[in-house]
């Protein structure tokens, strides 16, 4: 089965996939628009010639709306009476655990304005136009022959850097705030300056009835012609070039501009805009560029513009480019904070679900290639947002469940880790499995470097130390008892949303005990300790259509048609079920996915659908979900994809979780396993993907075509792992800093 040969299958066609995409006319809707961000900025790039609008943004603009005073609801107290009815066979107990609250959303995302440069339309001849966004440097282009503009978020100086050229360019310049969903009440002032080399342009938005405000700065550098003043913004006459460096700042109170004007002219005085757009590419193509997805598409298929070659679902090339564009937006949205649900990006105030982190399914979905895909820069961003919450975490756990430790929230705007987003139908406070299932991506990023985060084992700890006070009832046969528990956003067929015993809270308890005594083996006391306590916990239950039931708890019936699939959290993202180790409770969960409904055809739950049938070797069920998002027209043309068909609800998860289906198909990896091909179809014929990591500590390449597949393993670490393949398992011996070549007949 594997040999040290260097024999390789029938290679990719040539050229390679494209790494970029572009369109012949300028955006009409905001959806459509090119983005570029550094995991701070973001831009959305219209590229219109005669009116030039770049929609800005930023991770921290949220729109105040009294939840930011929002606390976790004191219910503690109650909470053993609570537990008491549920056990007592109360169905509907948990419906009455509240403080009577009504439903209070996370502040809401929103865009800051958008940079205007409007020119009196002129005839651009013959000449043809075209927009583009090249994923390698993050830079979007647009131009005809009279007039180019060339616009990159850049990550080594935190600034969006807009360059204009073309013949004698009058412009009229504007910063504007008028966005659909902007309150009316927006309290906007603007302001103009000239300069030596231009202009400075500033915007002050307060937010209504409150005390906390935005500031856009813009500093404009004109070569050639003249700047005036023409308000609410400048008018630039006779140009040859004009370069804009814009930042927004969020901030209570007044913000010094003048210190900020005074930063980007340093930045103007040093570097010019191809500097700066080096500078940035610098960081940026060195992220993008590790890993590499080559399927050997059709040339002429790779040549066509992103909105044509969406109209050919069946297409390779489509997701070759749908993969290399859903690694450039995740890295792109990615810094100070993970993606919210609409990336970086919105155009409109009246952001779904308030643009936020929606924890209990779809940030994680979205950040799911990051330690494979070797991007640690977003795996960062996820821990930032943890770290950063982590006291609101141990106020949701005092204040709701009377325990130590901590309780992740399901919806935070980035600014509060508070648990206060709970209805009747959404019992979102009831959930205990956040915290594990948020820092699972930690600690599979730890695994792929061999080195554990002293952070992440803190964490851990806390959540550890969660369990052990809440984990206090047992059942008839003295395993302990998730009480009350909650599988998102699902319920009982023939009960209330509070339940006993969810799936993944069961699994959640588990994984989270273990890993904390493996990441604090030094400390003897507590390790035992918390392996004793997951060792208590009750097996998952098989119900009587054969599925792995959703509540292990007895006489809890299914209800199948729905998009969440948190039940089979043991199968994906964690290897507690899988087809080597626990073949009956994998094909439990297989059939527990074969009876479930896509219910209102969500992204998310189709990916998550996919992702879980790659972990139970299911390659057709994985690529009838992908087909379920390619032929449902997910996507826009700027290859941001929509929640629903149709392009409806502007929405990341799409755009960034297919990356992560596509390398499950092919690669998967724990510390001790590594399986090649075990979800590949026909559909795929040849192809290489480059530059994955394993959690074992092993960069792979790996190519595949009609006469076999060619794994090459670089080691960091000497490590013996099982090899699994179509053709059964062997142990695998890896020492560091050797090559191991493994060859594979057909698949």
């Amino acid at each position: 089965m594997t040999s040290p040969t260097t024999e390789a299958p029938t290679p990719p066609t040539a050229p390679g996939p494209v790494h970029g995409t572009w369109e012949p006319r300028p955006a009409a809707r905001w959806e459509d628009a090119f983005l570029s961000g550094n995991g701070h900025h973001g831009a959305l790039v219209f590229g219109d010639p005669d009116d030039d609008r770049v929609v800005v943004t930023h991770h921290t603009l949220v729109r105040p709306n009294g939840s930011e005073h929002a606390r976790p609801p004191e219910l503690a107290a109650e909470l053993p009476a609570l537990q008491d009815r549920l056990l007592a066979g109360d169905r509907t107990a948990a419906e009455r655990f509240t403080d009577g609250r009504p439903t209070q959303w996370v502040q809401p995302f929103h865009p800051a304005f958008q940079t205007r440069l409007r020119r009196p339309p002129a005839d651009p001849g013959p000449a043809a136009y075209r927009r583009g966004v090249d994923f390698t440097t993050g830079e979007t282009t647009a131009g005809r022959a009279d007039w180019t503009s060339r616009v990159v978020v850049s990550r080594a100086d935190d600034v969006i850097v807009q360059h204009v050229t073309g013949r004698d360019l009058t412009l009229d310049l504007s910063l504007d705030h008028r966005l659909p969903g902007a309150p009316a009440a927006l309290g906007v002032g603007h302001g103009t300056l000239l300069t030596p080399e231009g202009a400075v342009l500033t915007l002050r938005a307060r937010y209504p009835d409150s005390d906390r405000a935005y500031t856009g700065i813009t500093l404009v550098a004109v070569t050639g012609g003249r700047v005036s003043l023409a308000a609410p913004g400048a008018r630039i006459e006779g140009a040859d070039s004009v370069l804009l460096l814009t930042r927004v700042r969020r901030h209570t109170g007044e913000l010094d501009v003048t210190e900020e004007t005074r930063a980007l002219r340093g930045l103007l005085t040093e570097r010019s805009y191809e500097d700066l757009l080096d500078r940035h590419t610098a960081l940026h193509r060195t992220a993008y560029a590790r890993v590499t997805l080559d399927l050997a598409a059709e040339p002429d298929e790779r040549a066509l513009a992103g909105s044509e070659l969406l109209g050919r679902p069946g297409s390779r090339a489509l997701l070759e480019r749908l993969f290399a564009a859903g690694r450039y937006h995740l890295l792109s949205a990615s810094g100070l904070f993970p993606p919210r649900l609409t990336g970086l990006w919105t155009g409109d105030w009246d952001t779904a679900w308030a643009g936020a982190f929606t924890t209990d399914a779809n940030l994680n979905l979205q950040t799911a290639s990051a330690a494979a895909a070797a991007l640690p820069e977003v795996t960062a961003a996820l821990a930032a947002l943890i770290h950063g919450q982590l006291a609101d975490w141990r106020e949701n756990a005092r204040a709701i469940f009377g325990a130590r430790g901590v309780v992740a929230p399901p919806h935070t705007d980035g600014e509060s880790g508070l648990t206060y987003h709970f209805s009747r139908e959404y019992p979102l406070h009831l959930w205990t499995a956040g915290a594990d299932w948020l820092l699972a991506p930690l600690v599979d990023h730890d695994d792929t470097r061999g080195e554990r985060d002293p952070r992440t084992a803190a964490a851990l700890a806390e959540v550890a130390r969660f369990y052990e006070d809440f984990l206090t009832r047992t059942d008839d046969d003295g395993h302990l008892v998730v009480v009350p528990s909650y599988s998102p956003e699902n319920r009982p067929a023939n009960a209330s949303w509070g339940a006993i015993n969810a799936a993944m809270d069961l699994s959640a308890a588990r994984h989270a005990l273990l890993t904390a005594a493996a990441y604090h083996a030094g400390e003897p006391d507590r390790a035992d300790r918390w392996r004793a306590l997951a060792d208590r916990l009750p097996p998952h239950r098989i119900n009587a259509d054969g599925a792995l039931a959703e509540w292990a708890w007895p006489d809890l019936d299914d209800t199948y048609d729905h998009r969440h699939l948190s039940h089979l959290y043991a199968v994906w993202p964690l290897d507690e079920i899988n087809p080597y180790d626990t073949p009956v409770l994998a094909a439990a969960a297989h059939r527990a996915l074969a009876l479930r409904g896509a219910e209102n055809d969500s992204a998310h739950g189709h990916l998550h659908h996919a992702l879980i049938a790659a972990r139970l070797r299911d390659g057709h069920r994985v690529a009838h979900a992908l087909a379920q998002v390619l032929e449902g027209d997910f996507f826009h043309a700027s290859l941001m994809s929509a929640h629903y068909p149709h392009r409806d609800v502007y929405n990341a998860d799409a755009a960034h979780t297919l990356p992560a289906v596509l390398i499950e198909m092919l690669v998967q990896s724990t510390p001790d396993r590594l399986v090649l091909l075990p979800a590949l179809t026909p559909a795929l014929p040849a192809g290489e993907l480059r530059g994955v990591r394993t959690r074992f500590g092993a960069d792979l390449d790996l190519a595949w075509g009609p006469d076999g597949a060619r794994a090459v393993l670089r080691p960091h670490r000497t490590h013996r792992v099982e090899l699994r393949t179509s053709s059964g398992a062997q142990p695998l011996d890896l020492v560091a800093g050797e090559d191991r070549v493994l060859t594979l007949g057909t698949w």
